[in-house]
């Protein structure tokens, strides 16, 4: 995964996995069939980790607004120093291979998908608990949300600051909790 999230798919060779895994070509190959399916695998496991780390920001126990700020600094953490710039597997491979590689773009709008009705379902609790901004709609809020975060991450590769990263993830969240 990690190989794939510095070089991104194209640029990844065979030399550098079989680094990476300490494999020989033929284990490489019988364990993982070719680059593609490796991809796909490593691509996945970057999407389990992902999904589980929003089900523990979001969890259910903690109080909505609560758990969307916790959600919220996360890609604050994420999007800050060398974390910013190593980038996100998931918005590099969006931009390289999602429009080409359908069993990509499965999963990348798959987990888009994820992310939105999880953050929908925190903001439809928000919504019960009166916490959110008069007119706000939890899913075109929830949509819109996963947009800004991950655009959060491409604005991540130029390195801002924590206080620029945290600055503008307050104020876009005040727009929509009370």
């Amino acid at each position: 995964m990690g190989v794939f999230w510095s070089r991104g798919y194209h640029a990844t060779a065979l030399p550098d996995l079989l680094r990476a895994t300490k494999l020989s070509r033929g284990s490489l190959y019988a364990a993982f069939g070719d680059k593609h399916s490796l991809f796909l695998r490593a691509l996945d496991r970057y999407i389990a980790i992902a999904l589980t780390r929003i089900d523990i920001e979001l969890d259910h126990r903690r109080e909505p607004v609560d758990g969307l700020r916790a959600y919220l600094a996360g890609y604050v953490d994420r999007n800050s120093g060398a974390n910013g710039r190593r980038g996100c597997l998931l918005v590099a491979t969006t931009m390289e291979l999602a429009g080409r590689d359908a069993e990509v773009n499965r999963r990348v709008a798959g987990f888009f998908r994820d992310m939105e009705a999880r953050v929908a379902d925190a903001l439809s609790r928000a919504k019960t608990a009166g916490r959110l901004a008069d007119g706000v709609e939890p899913s075109s809020a929830a949509r819109i949300l996963v947009c800004f975060v991950e655009g959060l991450r491409v604005v991540g590769k130029t390195a801002p600051t924590r206080i620029i990263s945290q600055a503008t993830v307050d104020a876009f969240l005040d727009r929509f909790i009370r």
